[in-house]
């Protein structure tokens, strides 16, 4: 019996040439005919064709290693094969951006998924005042290739170049190569937060040529599993 209705057609399947596309804003489309990509862990909802999937873990020894001591990192299943992948994590806003021959440093919690031949590692940010953190981490993503990142909500992308940029590390999403992170100490912020002030003690500074991509949610926080800001840093604003 045939059925009726607009779901079939405003929602059907959308065709596309490139590796990675949006389904939908919540939804990744992977071409498996262009190469095996790496993916967070479960965030498969579906598949079309010959797709086969490897439990890679944390990437290795060294970078379990890493994880394990910073808190920041992202677990990684590998997808080879044919037809076409399906990818979301909990709904998030999904954003596609290609690297060519460049670098991105990203909150391990945003990662989604990235063309095989992006290289990924986690990194020890060199930033002036991390050092009162006791050290701050990133997933670092450099090459050339796809790669797919969640916000919650619609972000907004600040051009450093233009002004001094402040923002709440609980909701800094990534930031591009040639931008230099530092930490500011809000001079009143300690005061502030003992007499039930704005809380708004320690924020990221940028600075230099790029952008940063901020979410409309302040709730990015380390957790064991790297869901979140890396280092010691997420315990300042949990």
């Amino acid at each position: 019996m045939p059925l009726y209705g607009p779901l079939f057609q405003d929602y059907a399947e959308k065709e596309s040439k490139h590796q990675f596309s949006l389904q939908s804003k919540k939804m990744l489309k992977v071409e498996m005919s262009q190469g095996p990509v790496w993916a967070r862990q479960g965030s498969m909802v579906a598949y079309q064709g010959q797709v086969q999937f490897m439990n890679k873990g944390a990437g290795g020894l060294g970078k379990l290693f890493k994880q394990a001591v910073t808190g920041e990192g992202v677990n990684l299943m590998q997808a080879s094969g044919s037809g076409e992948l399906f990818l979301a994590d909990e709904a998030a806003d999904v954003q596609i951006m290609y690297l060519e021959n460049d670098t991105i440093s990203v909150n391990g919690g945003n990662v989604l998924a990235f063309s095989q031949s992006i290289s990924w590692d986690v990194k020890r940010i060199q930033a002036r005042g991390a050092m009162m953190t006791g050290g701050l981490y990133n997933v670092v993503l450099s090459g050339t290739g796809f790669v797919a990142i969640t916000t919650k909500g619609e972000p907004v992308a600040l051009d450093v170049a233009q002004a001094p940029t402040f923002a709440d590390a609980q909701a800094v999403v990534m930031w591009t190569d040639g931008v230099q992170m530092d930490i500011k100490v809000d001079t009143g912020g300690l005061k502030s937060m003992v007499r039930g002030g704005t809380g708004e003690m320690l924020q990221m500074a940028f600075q230099g040529q790029g952008h940063v991509v901020v979410q409309p949610c302040e709730n990015v926080i380390a957790t064991p599993n790297g869901d979140g800001v890396g280092g010691t840093i997420g315990s300042f604003f949990s």
